[in-house]
């Protein structure tokens, strides 16, 4: 008897998971409202932000990179998101300056035209991509951060 009584001494008890951790951090993914938005709607005005250019000078550059950079942290979607607009935006760069050096083939007008027409589908496809839940990565988009 004594024996059996030191072996069941011994035995350690089974650790309970910590649900109460578990369930605030994912508490805080649910309540997370960047900007005081949903994320969904977040993250289609980053795509939308590019538009943002056309009443404020810059503003289509500086928009999404702050949007981006102070939310990236906090939520891997709008870290995504924000990824792949800064990648196209990159992409479109390179593409607007090869086209504006073919302009002296005079082939860049129409490669210019076509990046333009590019940039405003790609954009809008990506908002309503992101209202949806979804991560949109734009075609053509060249990776340069990861």
């Amino acid at each position: 008897m004594s024996e059996e009584k030191t072996e069941l001494t011994n035995l350690v008890p089974e650790e309970k998971p910590n649900t109460t951790n578990d369930n605030k951090e994912s508490n805080q993914t649910e309540n997370f409202r960047p900007w005081g938005m949903e994320l969904n709607q977040f993250c289609m005005f980053m795509h939308l932000a590019q538009f943002a250019g056309l009443i404020v000078p810059i503003a289509n550059i500086v928009l999404p990179i702050v949007m981006w950079t102070t939310n990236k942290d906090k939520s891997e979607l709008i870290d995504q998101h924000g990824k792949h607009i800064l990648n196209w935006m990159i992409s479109s760069f390179i593409y607007f300056f090869v086209s504006f050096i073919l302009m002296f083939v005079i082939i860049g007008v129409f490669t210019i035209f076509a990046v333009a027409i590019c940039s405003i589908i790609f954009t809008i496809m990506g908002a309503i991509k992101a209202n949806n839940g979804e991560v949109y990565k734009y075609p053509l988009s060249i990776t340069f951060i990861k």
